[in-house]
């Protein structure tokens, strides 16, 4: 008898041991038991499928340890022998979407596929993916969007201070004002989206909100001034739970095209250098170019493909 049902304390351990599939990059045992330690995963918001009480199949959300609802789905997982996995995956997230009930007018968590670079050569990863794109679009979650994921690693030399800009700080109010004016013709595809369904300003003070609530410190953040004292930019040094992190950058409209991406990144890369920072990790959209190029001149090599599927 196959059974849908939330996690106890008990489950932690089998639903930590469980075998994921070949060919996609899943989060380690060792992280998994420590975000469970640490209230970024936990029993109420986990979700497992069971066969005449054979653990079968796992829904892992993440949050912050001091929120009441999880931000993503890092983990959907079901057994290869399973004969309809996209069916029972979705059933299990419908379950999980039910129960973890959202603040009205926000989105279902988003689940990310952590994916080698080359995924779409490998059918093992293609395989991966499929079926966990089936289940998703059945549970609500139809949008994708692809992104690469950068790291830059200690060893290289640090960035030397910009030569065209400089960094102040800036209260809050003026960092809304600097992200709802990055946001015209802004390459990202999620600011884009935000953008045409809230408005910019709104966008904006949710962007300043977001980052507040990183684990990055509020000291870090930087306004870049031209040599008469004109803001043409911004830079948000930040973390995760587990790296330092680009977090944010943004060329204001006027000044674009003089390469100065290069600076900003530059000043968010040396901060963190300078305070011994051993990894700095960085995302950005495939349709990015221009800043998957920054990336790379600046020495942050791709470590994997992730493959975004969210809500409408």
């Amino acid at each position: 008898m196959v059974r849908v049902r939330v996690a106890a304390e008990s489950d932690v351990d089998a639903l930590i041991a469980f075998t994921p599939d070949p060919g996609f990059r899943a989060i380690e045992r060792e992280q998994l038991r420590e975000d469970f330690e640490r209230a970024r995963m936990r029993p109420s918001w986990a979700w497992l499928v069971e066969d005449a009480g054979a653990l079968v199949g796992r829904a892992l959300w993440w949050g912050r340890p001091d929120a009441d609802v999880p931000l993503s789905l890092d983990v959907l997982d079901v057994a290869e022998d399973v004969d309809d996995r996209a069916g029972m995956a979705a059933e299990v997230l419908r379950a999980g979407h039910a129960a973890l009930a959202q603040p009205a007018g926000s989105s279902l968590p988003q689940h990310t596929l952590r994916l080698p670079r080359s995924w779409r050569q490998d059918p093992a990863a293609c395989s991966a993916v499929a079926w966990r794109r089936q289940a998703c679009q059945r549970a609500g979650l139809s949008e994708e969007l692809e992104r690469l994921q950068h790291a830059w690693t200690a060893g290289g030399p640090v960035p030397a201070p910009s030569q065209r800009v400089r960094f102040r700080a800036g209260d809050d109010e003026e960092f809304v004002d600097l992200f709802a004016r990055a946001t015209h013709g802004s390459l990202d595809v999620e600011t884009r989206r935000a953008v045409e369904q809230r408005g910019a300003r709104a966008q904006a003070r949710d962007d300043v909100d977001f980052y507040l609530s990183c684990p990055g410190e509020r000291q870090w953040w930087r306004v870049a001034v031209d040599p008469d004292g004109a803001p043409v930019g911004f830079a948000i040094p930040s973390a995760t739970p587990y790296h330092r992190n680009v977090g944010y950058l943004g060329v204001l409209p006027p000044w674009r095209g003089r390469g100065l991406v290069d600076d900003l990144l530059a000043e968010i890369t040396r901060v963190h250098a300078t305070s011994g920072a051993e990894t700095i990790t960085a995302t950005t959209d495939t349709t990015n170019a221009p800043m998957a190029a920054a990336f790379d001149r600046a020495g942050y090599q791709i470590t994997e493909v992730r493959l975004v599927l969210s809500a409408p």
